[in-house]
């Protein structure tokens, strides 16, 4: 059993006083949870710890699983990556379908921002200073310093602990719940808040937002446009800002060494408008004032600007299963922008959607031969190929897809899928296990393998991976109550 050294089980956020008042924001800042050596925690427990991390927090909220959605967030988390001071560490970004305004750094690399959040940016550049800010916090160590556990806990108890205490600081509940699991575990806590860690993390990611051509001035603008408008929230303070206190000596700080890089335009990149309006339809909660908003400026703007307004009036038609008219807009937008793939995407999506499964087929089947590299779109043919009940084929692309989208939870549910279509059941409850572990249940991955150890038909090699797995999610789930 692989237990976490002393001082090294982390923490994010550990502000479960939801009580705090707007005028206290000052007074509060993000734990510093690092340390410079590197000595506390091993690169294969910290990828391992990473790893539990973002299980457990799969169990909590809501996160993002559109492929076009995660492409565009991991590929501007990579462009700032690769201009800061570790850029060959793992990084692993994703977006959190929650209106709450927040942003996080994890172990491991795992960094999280909420639709709220990104929803709330008015430029890409300022989206940009929030994931360069969060990457500094890792590359600078802070994220294992000042935290200090009494007693060692196993990575999965570690791991759910720091996802529940994260997440409680948007759900007193759960995080209830985390205290009450530590008091179990007889476990004492020691914080030790640094106002130190947010200027070096604002100052180290401005660094990595210039190198990275993004606008240094939209760190400074976005904080003041977060501390103006906490105002208007009262007690119900934007979890960024209990995270990440935004004062006036901070603001003027930033925009002091921003003004020291020479002004020029920046423009937003598609992926960043496209995303916006998917997000913006995904988060909705009344179709009806989302399509009113796309309405009002589908005729504001340049062309392009323009573009991304009627793309999101078809997404919420879409929503609204009026699919004639989505197909109508599409259609439109593929013929001006045939080089984009959200478009050609949006045209066969919109077939699928109405069932229409021999014209979804042919128009994926189209884009992905125009965009073959486009893992939104695959993934989207694989579900038609087995809507469509052509299970084989759905088979053969799986096989082809990366490494890396071979470790997603959708990839797993879509094998388990298409196994269950050829009636070849205990390879469908094997790949099940694996997604149900994939997002945080392990107790169902073990109910799932040991119904596939029940199936017939099971070869030698199969029954040995079973009994593997078995062996390896009971341990775990052993390991977890055991702390609890």
């Amino acid at each position: 059993m692989l237990f976490i050294p002393k001082k090294i089980i982390l923490v994010l956020a550990f502000l479960y006083a939801v009580q705090s008042q707007a005028t206290e924001i000052e007074n509060i800042t993000l734990p510093d949870l690092g340390d410079s050596s590197g000595t506390l925690i091993s690169p294969a427990q910290e990828k391992e710890l990473g790893e539990a991390f973002f299980r457990s927090l799969h169990r909590q909220i809501k996160i993002n699983e559109d492929s076009e959605i995660q492409h565009y967030i991991q590929s501007i988390g990579q462009n700032l990556v690769i201009n800061s001071d570790l850029p060959s560490n793992p990084y692993h970004f994703f977006v959190v379908l929650d209106k709450q305004i927040n942003a996080f750094a994890g172990p491991g690399g795992y960094i999280g921002v909420n639709s709220g959040l990104l929803l709330l940016t008015e430029s890409e550049s300022e989206l940009a200073s929030v994931l360069a800010h969060e990457i500094a916090h890792i590359t600078q160590r802070h994220l294992y310093r000042a935290f200090e556990a009494a007693n060692r806990l196993s990575i999965p108890t570690a791991a759910a602990t720091l996802a529940a205490i994260l997440i409680g600081t948007q759900s007193p509940e759960a995080a209830q719940a985390a205290l009450i699991a530590i008091q179990a575990g007889s476990i004492q806590f020691q914080i030790d808040f640094t106002r130190d860690n947010e200027k070096e993390a604002d100052r180290v990611g401005m660094q990595t937002l210039a190198k990275s051509y993004f606008n240094p001035r939209s760190m400074p603008i976005f904080f003041e446009r977060l501390q103006q408008s906490s105002r208007y929230y009262g007690q119900n303070i934007p979890e960024f800002l209990r995270t990440h206190p935004v004062s006036a000596s901070r603001i003027s700080d930033t925009r002091g060494r921003s003004n020291k890089y020479p002004y020029k335009q920046y423009p937003d990149s598609q992926g960043y408008l496209l995303s916006k309006a998917k997000l913006r339809v995904m988060t909705s909660s009344s179709l009806d004032e989302t399509l009113q908003h796309f309405k009002i400026r589908a005729h504001q703007g340049t062309k392009n600007q323009q573009a991304i307004m009627q793309y999101g009036i078809a997404l919420t038609q879409i929503e609204k299963q009026n699919y004639a008219a989505a197909e109508h807009i599409f259609l439109k937008l593929t013929k001006q922008y045939p080089e984009q793939p959200q478009y050609a995407y949006g045209l066969a999506y919109t077939a699928l959607k109405a069932q229409l499964y021999p014209k979804a087929l042919l128009l994926f089947k189209q884009a992905l031969s125009h965009f073959p590299n486009n893992n939104s779109i695959k993934f989207e043919y694989i579900t038609t190929l087995l809507k469509a009940k052509k299970p084989l084929q759905a088979k053969a692309i799986l096989d082809t897809l990366s490494l890396s989208l071979k470790k997603q939870p959708l990839y797993f549910e879509l094998l388990a899928q298409t196994y269950a279509a050829l009636n070849q059941d205990a390879e469908s409850h094997r790949f099940l296990a694996e997604y149900y572990y994939a997002v945080g249940y392990t107790s169902f991955a073990i109910l799932q393998i040991k119904l596939a150890k029940k199936a017939k038909g099971i070869n030698f090699y199969l029954q040995a991976i079973l009994n593997d797995r078995l062996k390896f999610f009971t341990n775990e789930e052993n390991e977890r109550k055991l702390n609890n």
